[in-house]
Order: C-alpha cells, then sequence, then structure tokens
C-alpha cells in the first residue's frame, strides 16, 4: 500500500467549493478519502461534492461559515456522523481584499481577520476536540492550513491579506505544539500557496492594476513569473498534491511546518 494512500480516511474541506478548495477536496478523494466540504456557498458547493463523488468517492456538503463557532459544531458533527469519523481538517476558507497601505479600509481588514485568522482558529479547536482520543471521532489526524506565500514576502496592496496569512503560520505551529505535547494524535501543518490562476488568484493580479502598481494585471503575472524560479504560475493540483502529502502517512513525522508551494517565489 502507498504511504500516499488515504482509503478509509475522512475528510472535511472548507471553501471546497470552488478554486483551491475543490481542488483539494477532488485530490483527497482521488487517493481515497471520503470528502466533506465547507463552504457559504451552497448551490456551488452541492455541485461541487456531486461531481467529486460521480467517480466512487463518498462526498458530501454541509454549509459552513468559518467565521461561526455554532456553524462548526454542526460542520464537524455532520461530518462525523455522515461520514462515520474526521481524520483529516483542510482549513482553506479565506478571502483576499486588496488596497494600498494609505487607503485601508478597517472594515475590510476586520473581515479579513474574521475569515483568515479567526476561521482557522475555530477550525483547529473544533477537529483537535473531535479527533483527539476522548473526542467523538477518536483517532488522530492531520490538520492542513491554508497560507500564502505572502505571508513570506513583501507583496504591495496586500497588506492586510499578508498580516492575515503571516498568523495562520504561526497559530500552526502553537497548535502543533499543544496537539503534541496533549497526545491528541494530531499534526498540525500549513501550507503557502503561490499565485494560482483561479478567480482570487486572477482577481488579485486585477487589483493590482487598478492599485496603480502595476499597468495591468497581465504585467503583474509577469513579474509574478519572473520573481519565480520555476518560471511559471502555480496550477491547483500543484496545491491539492501537497494536501495529500500533508494528510498522509507519506508526512507522519511532519508537524508545525509551513510547506512553500511557490516555485520558489519565497525563498
Amino acid at each position: 500500500m502507498s504511504v500516499f494512500d488515504l482509503a478509509g480516511r475522512k475528510a472535511l474541506v472548507t471553501g471546497g467549493a470552488q478554486g483551491l478548495g475543490a481542488g483539494m477536496a477532488e485530490a483527497l478523494a482521488n487517493a481515497g478519502a471520503s470528502v466533506m466540504i465547507g463552504d457559504v456557498a451552497e448551490e456551488t458547493g452541492k455541485a461541487t461534492a456531486e461531481a467529486i463523488g460521480k467517480d466512487g468517492a463518498t462526498t458530501g456538503f454541509v454549509k459552513l461559515d468559518v467565521t461561526d463557532d455554532a456553524a462548526w459544531e454542526v460542520a464537524i458533527t455532520a461530518t462525523v456522523a455522515e461520514l462515520g469519523g474526521l481524520d483529516i481538517l483542510v482549513n482553506n476558507a479565506g478571502i483576499e481584499i486588496s488596497a494600498l497601505v494609505v487607503d485601508i479600509d478597517a472594515n475590510d481588514v476586520r473581515r479579513m481577520c474574521e475569515v483568515n485568522i479567526v476561521g482557522p482558529m475555530l477550525g483547529m479547536k473544533h477537529g483537535l476536540r473531535a479527533m483527539r482520543p476522548d473526542g467523538p471521532a477518536g483517532k488522530g489526524g492531520a490538520i492542513i492550513n491554508v497560507s500564502s506565500v505572502a505571508a513570506t514576502i513583501p507583496f504591495p496592496g496586500i497588506a492586510g491579506y499578508s498580516a492575515t496569512k503571516s498568523a495562520v503560520d504561526r497559530m500552526t505551529r502553537v497548535a502543533a505544539q499543544e496537539s503534541g505535547k496533549l497526545g491528541y494524535g494530531v499534526r498540525v501543518n500549513c501550507l503557502y500557496p503561490g499565485l494560482v490562476a483561479t478567480e482570487m488568484g486572477l482577481g488579485l493580479a486585477s487589483d493590482m492594476a487598478k492599485l496603480g502598481l502595476w499597468p495591468s494585471a497581465e504585467a503583474a503575472v509577469g513579474d509574478v513569473i519572473g520573481l519565480t524560479p520555476l518560471g511559471r504560475l502555480g496550477e491547483v493540483a500543484d496545491m491539492a498534491d501537497a494536501v495529500v502529502f500533508l494528510a498522509s502517512d507519506a508526512a507522519r513525522f511532519v508537524t508545525g511546518i509551513g510547506l512553500p508551494v511557490d516555485g520558489g517565489m519565497g525563498m
């Protein structure tokens, strides 16, 4: 059996309705896991779960606002009940609102903090409670938080987003320490994706032009590629395969890290 085989494991992916989250959910399913998609986009999320399930994987959808403590309790309970447990939690849901520092809107920053910091913090809270020995799943497992290359480089126009994604790294490492010391049996790691041509990634490039930082979105993308030693943008599969690795036994002695999947951009 391959160390990347996730047969028999149960996963919850937040922000899994589209983009990176949908790709991560599909990759986990392809590796053998049963997958629950958690998202605020109910119609899209259900369609994604159904599409992934057409190849025989067990899938489901639960409506989840990651900023809501009670919604997390419902989502975890539904995942354990419908899938028969919880071994993998991917905290992928996030938002990005671009702005120059001189034009920062406090409400935009607060919103990013709610989704990008409070969201995965609550996810770890409820995920650890479910996976630890006295929890309803009780078999340990893996939590993967999605940070960003923006946490490792000073990229203009995204000060608020960069700050929130830097926070994801710090709280990942603290949770890994606590899980290890308290015997929860849960590995906690985070991922630093590079720029991917998803709706969110292309929107970021467009914002850079609107802010006057680049003459066009295409120029912004071109400079990102120029800063990337591997010479291309990231692909959804690059990030999804890294999630499978961190969730699998191939990473059985890996916890408390931030894994760059950015083509070398953040080195």
